[in-house]
């Protein structure tokens, strides 16, 4: 049996679980009524938010005490560094956006506080720790993409964001946080055992996940501010 601690998770901040999954960027997304220059902020944004998503994946393969579980880290990283980015890339040129532009735009602080964070609980914990950093991005996006292709108010056809909302809906994606998923439940299972919420790292544990969702939420609402900063 697994230690299933993502669900605990979610439920421990239900309120900022809601408003991130549905924040107003996202709902503007999926209507096609977003700013096109927020997206674009958010590109860029997101750009510099993967290179550091990178390298907590990157120390996951350190942190970790088993060969699957570094497998399983370096198979992302390679994922992210050698796939993802140059994905991102292509999209953003579709937008205007080039790789040089976006490598000199300085850092939002929303990006900064929010990729210190995971970067952190990553050095200062264990991989249980890291792992669930990261989760409301990894497995948080999946559940958006889900949540748009189904709501009657998502917009597919003529919407300039069916590209973004297809690709983190689509099953390619969701198979991937399917495996964010499955790994933090073994390493859970493997660290505190399979009754999360009685562990006596609980507490850490949720404080760091709640303030992973509502970095999130300072990350969408970045994205509503293009001007900022």
């Amino acid at each position: 049996m697994s230690a299933d601690i993502y669900p605990h998770l979610k439920a421990s901040c239900a309120d900022a679980w809601e408003a991130y999954i549905h924040h107003a960027f996202c709902r503007q997304l999926a209507n096609g009524s977003l700013p096109e220059d927020c997206f674009r902020h958010y590109l860029t944004q997101d750009y510099l938010f993967l290179i550091h998503f990178s390298r907590a994946w990157a120390l996951a393969v350190a942190k970790a005490e088993h060969l699957d579980e570094m497998r399983h880290a370096v198979t992302v990283t390679d994922a992210l560094l050698n796939h993802e980015m140059a994905l991102h890339v292509k999209y953003c040129a579709e937008w205007g956006l080039t790789e040089d532009q976006m490598a000199e735009v300085a850092e939002d602080p929303a990006n900064i506080a929010y990729t210190r964070y995971v970067l952190d609980r990553g050095h200062s914990g264990d991989l249980l720790d890291l792992l669930v950093a990261l989760a409301p991005c990894v497995i948080g996006y999946a559940e958006i993409g889900a949540w748009m292709v189904k709501h009657p108010d998502t917009r597919i056809e003529g919407n300039p964001y069916r590209a973004w909302i297809e690709m983190y809906s689509d099953a390619e994606y969701q198979e991937v946080a399917a495996g964010a998923r499955g790994l933090i439940e073994k390493v859970a299972e493997r660290r505190i055992g399979a009754e999360p919420i009685a562990s006596g790292r609980w507490n850490t544990l949720r404080q760091t996940f709640e303030t992973a969702t509502r970095l999130e939420i300072g990350f969408w609402d970045m994205g509503l501010a293009p001007a900022r900063g």
